[in-house]
C-alpha cells in the first residue's frame, strides 16, 4: 500500500519550504500553509519567485499561534504576529484574477520585506473568513483557498519524480515542484487517476492536475534558474497536453485532522 513519505507547509507564498513530520488540516488545508503573501506596495499584486526568484531563500516559520518568523542571509530575524482584527488595516490584493482584501502585517514587517525584495512591498496575511472560493467548476460550495494559486493542497508521487529524474539523466528536487504530500509505492503518475483517498482519518478529493511554470526551473537550494530549462523542457516531451504542461493532483481536504508522516494512503476512488 503507498504511504505518505513527506510534509511540506509554505507559510509565506512562494518562499521557502517547511519540512513537517506531522501537520495539521483545517478549513483551508494545511494549517499555516501560504496564509501570508507578498505584494507590490504600488497595486497589491501578489510577488513570486517568477518574477523575484531570489524569494526562494527567505525562510519562514510558521507558530501556533499563527505569526510568522522572517529570516534571510544578511538579515535579521522578524517575528510577524497575526494582525490584530480581521478587518484591522485592510490592503486591496490580486492574486491572478482574483481581487479582494485582507489584512496588512504593518510598518515594522513592510520595512523588513521592502529590504529584502528591494522595492516597496507589502505582507499580508489570510484569516479563514476571508479565504477565496475555489476556481469556478471544481470542488464543491463550501472549498475555500488560502493565497495559493488556486487549490488548497498539491499532491505529488515519489515515483512519478524518480520517472523524470530518469528521463532528464539527473536527480531533480521535490521542493522545485512545492508539493504539500508526498505518496511512495504507487507507480509513476498513479496519482493522475485518484479521485478520492484516505490518509489517517482524513480523506482527500483529488480535483485537477496541476500545470507547472517556469518556477519549477528554480533551483530550491540557491534561487538559481537551470540553464536548460529542466524539468520544464523534459515534462514537455511527455506530459505535456491542452496546452499546459502537467505534474503533480490538486486537491482539498474533508474535514480536520492530523497527518504523519508514514501513515498508509489508501486509495478511495
Amino acid at each position: 500500500m503507498p504511504q505518505l513519505s513527506a510534509l511540506y507547509r509554505y507559510p509565506l507564498k512562494s518562499c521557502k519550504a517547511e519540512p513537517l513530520q506531522q501537520a495539521h488540516f483545517d478549513g483551508l488545508g494545511m494549517a499555516g500553509d501560504r496564509r501570508w503573501m507578498l505584494v507590490d506596495e504600488s497595486n497589491g499584486r501578489f510577488l513570486t519567485q517568477r518574477a523575484q526568484p531570489h524569494m526562494s531563500q527567505l525562510s519562514v516559520l510558521w507558530n501556533e499561534a499563527g505569526g510568522v518568523t522572517l529570516s534571510a542571509p544578511g538579515h535579521v530575524s522578524l517575528d510577524v504576529p497575526v494582525p490584530e482584527s480581521v478587518e484591522s488595516a485592510l490592503r486591496g490584493i490580486t492574486v491572478w484574477r482574483d481581487t479582494f482584501r485582507v489584512p496588512d502585517a504593518g510598518e515594522e514587517a513592510a520595512r523588513w520585506v521592502s529590504d529584502f525584495i528591494g522595492n516597496p512591498t507589502r505582507m499580508v496575511h489570510m484569516p479563514i473568513e476571508r479565504a477565496r472560493w475555489l476556481p469556478s467548476g471544481y470542488g464543491e460550495v463550501d472549498d475555500r483557498v488560502s493565497f495559493a494559486d488556486g487549490f488548497p493542497l498539491l499532491l505529488i508521487g515519489q515515483a512519478s519524480l524518480d520517472d523524470l529524474s530518469d528521463k532528464i539523466g539527473r536527480a531533480q528536487e521535490m521542493l522545485r515542484f512545492r508539493p504539500n504530500l508526498v505518496v511512495e509505492g504507487a507507480e509513476p503518475f498513479a496519482e493522475d487517476g485518484w479521485k478520492r483517498i484516505r490518509i489517517g482519518a482524513l480523506e482527500f478529493r483529488l480535483l485537477k492536475g496541476c500545470s507547472r511554470c517556469i518556477l519549477t526551473t528554480i533551483d530550491p537550494a540557491n534561487g538559481e534558474r537551470t540553464a536548460d530549462r529542466e524539468p520544464l523542457t523534459t515534462l514537455k516531451t511527455y506530459r505535456e497536453w491542452e496546452g499546459q504542461v502537467w505534474f503533480g493532483q490538486n486537491m482539498v481536504n474533508d474535514g480536520a485532522g492530523m497527518l504523519e508522516v508514514g501513515m498508509p494512503v489508501e486509495v478511495l476512488e
